[in-house]
């Protein structure tokens, strides 16, 4: 009797990832490689950290994030900022995106032609007591904010900087919720608040989890509709990770109208106009990618 070949709608054939791994991220949607990053490159990359914190390095298109509880502290530098964005043109966190140990891995879920799309470095502080440390679970930034399709040709690479534990507030994830759907996205109803952009879905708070406690170099992929999250900070320390989105350049644009993402559509926009841009929701995505494997189609992005 012939034997039945396992069907993968979620990795490919690259020879990088053995069979077990390819079953497990297709089953879970999620796959976490040990010591996949050296430690010197990212105190490298947490030294850039503090400097743009510092503001001895300019910020350029950086978007640098403050918690909203420390803002009330008078917190200063590193202790003030949770988050940077859009580091793709850094000189030195760029080289995380295009990291080549990296990319050997994340090709065999977006193929040979690859685009960062969206970067983080997140510097979870310790938490006030408010709770305003935690991020709820959500599909995003991840599905809920991307306009492009296939979904399926989208991963994320998220790099531990230091050792991560439920502590000082791993991630969390609901495995096997790859296989559902986007789901609505809304600003959580926390009594102490939340900070800009942790939307989150609701409803999945006595749903089982697994916490992925990590150690300094160990890197998670994850699938875009993965339901994940992170728990507080309940250390004296900052928690850090260094994380980048990445696609097939071969991505289309998808029509929003009418649904969630039409409220992240115009919330995106309006920031951009403060900023004195005048910026389509598609400009703005097309902008904050770039080509790090491969070739760069024509009319790369374009519409369904």
């Amino acid at each position: 009797m012939e034997s039945v070949k396992p069907v993968f709608n979620y990795t490919l054939d690259n020879s990088k990832l053995t069979l077990e791994q390819r079953e497990f991220y297709e089953k879970n949607g999620f796959l976490v490689v040990k010591d996949l990053i050296d430690a010197k490159f990212l105190d490298d990359c947490k030294q850039r950290f503090v400097d743009l914190c510092d503001k001895k390095v300019p910020w350029g298109s950086l978007t640098m994030m403050k918690d909203v509880s420390l803002m009330k502290k008078g917190a200063v530098g590193e202790n003030l900022f949770y988050k940077v964005q859009d580091f793709v043109y850094d000189d030195v966190l760029f080289e995380y995106c295009r990291h080549p140990t990296i990319l050997d891995y994340v090709e065999c879920f977006t193929g040979p032609n690859i685009m960062a799309i969206h970067t983080m470095l997140i510097n979870k502080p310790p938490d006030s007591g408010s709770l305003t440390s935690r991020h709820p679970l959500h599909q995003a930034y991840d599905l809920h904010y991307f306009p492009f399709r296939p979904a399926n040709r989208i991963v994320c690479s998220w790099t531990a900087m230091e050792d991560i534990t439920p502590e000082n507030g791993c991630l969390i994830v609901l495995p096997g919720s790859h296989k559902g759907e986007l789901l609505q996205h809304d600003y959580p109803q926390w009594e102490n608040g939340v900070n800009k952009m942790y939307h989150g879905v609701r409803g999945f708070d006595d749903h089982p989890i697994v916490e992925l406690s990590m150690k300094k170099g160990d890197t998670v992929f994850f699938h875009l509709i993965l339901i994940h999250g992170s728990g507080p900070n309940r250390t004296q320390g900052f928690r850090k990770a260094i994380s980048t989105h990445y696609s097939c350049a071969e991505m289309k644009f998808i029509n929003i109208q009418g649904t969630s993402q039409e409220n992240i559509a115009k919330e995106v926009e309006d920031v951009a106009k403060r900023r004195g841009l005048e910026l389509s929701f598609q400009d703005f995505w097309k902008f904050r990618s770039r080509l790090v494997r491969g070739q760069q189609p024509v009319k790369w992005f374009s519409s369904l």
